[in-house]
């Protein structure tokens, strides 16, 4: 069990806006005020920060990005042993979610140094809430590989995962990553292109995979979040298309066309729309 040290300071991992500036914590500005040693991703990011929350920064501000992660981790750990505050902030986000973190935090909690964070915003969590997929069990994946046959294999290892599952993506990669998303899950899998999340251009796109990589052909722009439903195994697909029926049945009768009403219950369903038209007709049933 590690131990903390009594007289260490104290690592904050402060998230930061992904988009509206007003969607700050109070107490991001409280830390980023009372810091002994900033560590940010970009000091220039960080600077803007501060003269938009009206933050005057007395503490030491530091570097701390991909590159040198290996070479700045001992100093601040060292700094923190002695005692002081060191808040590490990213360009967005939670720090350590795809982002600079994890080899500090390792580090500090090895030494035995208290590990605390500011709650905020996450594309992560954000991008999941409204995708419209389910959300009660997921995985995050963050970038996939940029080499298409490297993709490939990855995916082709997630095919058969049943969590909703969550992806960073360039925007110029986009459209690549959801074509081979479409062969290695299927084009009917459901799934949802979240844009500029929070920002004044915020979309989301939903549909099958199929048809997503057919709209990002045209071109995406922005920081973009992938969420892609689960695989669902033929057996609970099979097993249950009472249920299917029956939420069709309810979308009917809230004035939804039944077309719609199918392509709801699939996307809410993780399943493909064949699926819940073949439950709704009796195709594929015992009386068929």
């Amino acid at each position: 069990m590690t131990r903390t040290s009594d007289h260490a300071g104290v690592l904050v991992l402060a998230a930061t806006p992904i988009g509206q500036i007003t969607d700050a914590p109070p107490r991001l500005v409280a830390e980023l005020a009372g810091a002994d040693v900033i560590a940010a991703e970009d000091t220039r990011r960080l600077a803007r920060l501060a003269r938009e929350l009206g933050v005057e920064v007395k503490g030491r501000v530091t570097s701390y990005f991909e590159g040198n992660e290996a070479s700045r981790t001992p100093g601040l750990v060292e700094r923190l042993l002695e005692g002081d505050r060191v808040v590490l902030v990213t360009d967005a986000g939670m720090p350590s979610v795809s982002d600079p973190g994890y080899r500090l935090v390792a580090a500090a909690v090895d030494a035995g140094v208290q590990v605390t964070a500011v709650p905020g915003p996450s594309a992560v969590l954000t991008a999941l809430a409204v995708s419209g997929l389910p959300v009660d069990r997921f995985c995050f994946e963050g970038f996939l590989p940029r080499k298409a046959g490297e993709r490939a294999r990855r995916l082709a290892a997630l095919a058969e995962e049943e969590r909703t599952s969550v992806f960073f993506e360039a925007p110029h990669r986009t459209a690549a990553t959801l074509a081979a998303m479409a062969v290695a899950f299927g084009a009917d899998r459901p799934g949802a292109v979240c844009r500029e999340l929070t920002k004044t251009h915020e979309e989301v796109r939903r549909g099958g995979l199929g048809e997503l990589a057919g709209w990002a052909d045209g071109g995406v722009r922005g920081e973009v979040t992938i969420v892609v439903s689960g695989a669902v195994s033929a057996r609970s697909i099979a097993s249950d298309p009472e249920s299917l029926q029956a939420a069709v049945a309810a979308e009917e009768e809230n004035g939804v066309t039944r077309k719609e009403a199918i392509r709801a219950v699939a996307t809410r369903a993780g399943v493909p729309k064949r699926t819940v038209y073949d439950a709704v007709h009796g195709v594929g049933g015992p009386d068929a």
